[in-house]
């Protein structure tokens, strides 16, 4: 199916009543680190600064990454974690985690950090009252890679998910590797037999697999089922979701032992009226403070991913599930019920027949917002939206970034109070009412000079970042005048 090649971008929809003000912050592509306000006006950029994801902290100090490892030699590994103020000053950096020696390069130092890390403070890493990250001290848990062979699981070198946790020098104090834990996983005897044959082998170098893929590692944090005495919800304890098994789990961190989970199998009763959630990301416990506080939030993106028994989409087993549609669920873990959820329904459109619409097979996230909102990062498509418990559109932004691969993708965007800027005057906002796509029209050369009547849309934003559009009525008494 065709998409159109001329669209808005930049902010879309923003209505100040039912909005959670404040700054948004993502990795626009390969510019860097771009913060913008509500009305899409671009107030800060950190140049150059990757985000994987980026992490705006009180004071105007942003978390991200300077560099890229080779990908001939390495899938997604982050040079360094660095913490950079306003200037982009680096004033905290980690890097000494594996020693590199690739092809063709000095032998460096890298963190081999991918996709998430948690500084001390914030469980999630994104705001909630009470519950801010340090910026001159305190540790940092940190996603990474480590090569291992691991014949229990597969005869193929694999790419292997660990967790570290290291202190403000950069020292290791605590490490989790998921391979350690294969048989707390869950997997039947279909699903061991493909993953022997095949672990997700990423072609670099030496070729690894990656069997597990994590995205998502923050801590449980402070919640009302560990208050109520149910141990696994330690706030200490550590929740990560991996999207090429389908599997959430939370472990302890004293035992690094796994003391609950969903997945890899859906079909079971206990968890059959969830669905089956596939290649989700972003999976965490909503920090206390906000609404929601101690359920599941999860980007269930759809696409592929699993392990297990052949069908017609999957001949060999590998990537055995697929759905083309994407879902946000909340989910009570300890009912399992979903509490809440927004799917293509809930966007309003029709299933089946187009719930490919919202859609994102990849990367992407939620976030719970301080007066009960869900800000989405939609992320195959740039698009970045914030949606009410009723589901109502308040908020749109589309990047109008591209990478070298010709996509705006945004891998996850975050949205902060304004004070958490104190180097910025709080803005002004303006509300952007949204277009009536049925009539929207733009200008055709063929019709000057004509009776016809069409209507006029600016395709870039103003200063404000609002669209200026002109409605059919308004173009014909602006007519009538002449």
């Amino acid at each position: 199916m065709g998409h159109p090649t001329i669209y808005p971008t930049g902010a879309t929809v923003f209505n100040p009543e039912k909005a959670s003000s404040g700054y948004t912050i993502y990795q626009a592509a390969g510019l860097g680190t771009l913060l913008i306000d509500m009305n899409g006006k671009e107030v800060h950029l950190w140049k150059g600064l990757r985000g994987f994801p980026n992490k705006l902290l009180p004071g105007g100090y942003v978390i991200g990454s300077t560099a890229e490892r080779d990908p001939k030699y390495g899938f997604q590994d982050e040079v360094d974690l660095v913490q950079v103020d306003w200037e982009g000053n680096i004033v905290w950096k980690f890097s000494r985690y594996e020693y590199i020696e690739d092809p063709g390069h000095d032998p460096q130092w890298m963190a081999r950090a991918h996709h998430d890390y948690q500084r001390q403070g914030s469980p999630v890493g994104y705001y909630s009252p009470g519950q801010e990250p340090k910026i001159t001290d305190g540790t940092t848990l940190i996603l990474a890679h480590k090569n291992v062979h691991k014949p229990e699981i597969s005869d193929k070198l694999l790419l292997d998910d660990v967790i570290i946790e290291v202190d403000w020098e950069g020292n290791i104090l605590w490490e989790w590797a998921v391979s350690d834990h294969f048989d707390e996983l869950g997997f039947d005897k279909s699903a061991k037999n493909v993953l022997f044959r095949d672990p997700n082998t990423r072609f670099f170098g030496n070729a690894a697999g990656d069997w597990m893929h994590i995205n998502s590692m923050s801590l449980v944090g402070p919640n009302k089922f560990y208050e109520q005495g149910d141990e696994r919800f330690h706030p200490d304890n550590i929740i990560w979701d991996a999207r090429e098994t389908n599997i959430i789990a939370i472990i302890d961190k004293k035992t690094g032992k796994i003391v609950w989970k969903l997945g890899p199998d859906y079909s079971t009763a206990d968890v059959k009226h969830l669905g089956w959630i596939i290649g989700q990301h972003h999976a965490h416990i909503i920090p206390k403070g906000l609404p929601g506080e101690g359920n599941l939030l999860v980007f269930d993106n759809g696409g592929w991913a699993g392990y297990g028994l052949p069908n017609p989409s999957s001949p060999n087993g590998l990537k055995n599930a697929l759905r083309d549609h994407s879902r946000i669920l909340e989910i009570n873990p300890v009912t399992l019920e979903i509490e809440w959820q927004y799917t293509p329904t809930e966007a309003g459109f029709q299933a089946p027949l187009d719930s490919y619409r919202f859609y994102s097979p990849y990367i992407s996230s939620a976030q719970r917002l301080p007066n009960g909102n869900t800000l989405i990062t939609e992320g195959a498509d740039g698009r970045i939206f914030e949606v009410t418990r009723e589901h109502e559109l308040v908020w749109e932004y589309i990047s109008p970034y591209k990478n070298k691969r010709n996509s705006n993708m945004v891998y996850r965007a975050y949205r902060v109070p304004y004070e958490w800027v104190p180097q910025l005057e709080k803005p002004e906002e303006k509300e952007i009412f949204p277009l009536n796509i049925a009539e929207f029209r733009v200008p055709n050369a063929a019709h000057s000079g004509t009776d016809s009547v069409v209507i006029v849309a600016g395709t870039t934003a103003s200063e404000d970042g609002a669209f200026c559009v002109a409605t059919i009525d308004e173009l014909k008494k602006e007519k009538n005048k002449e």
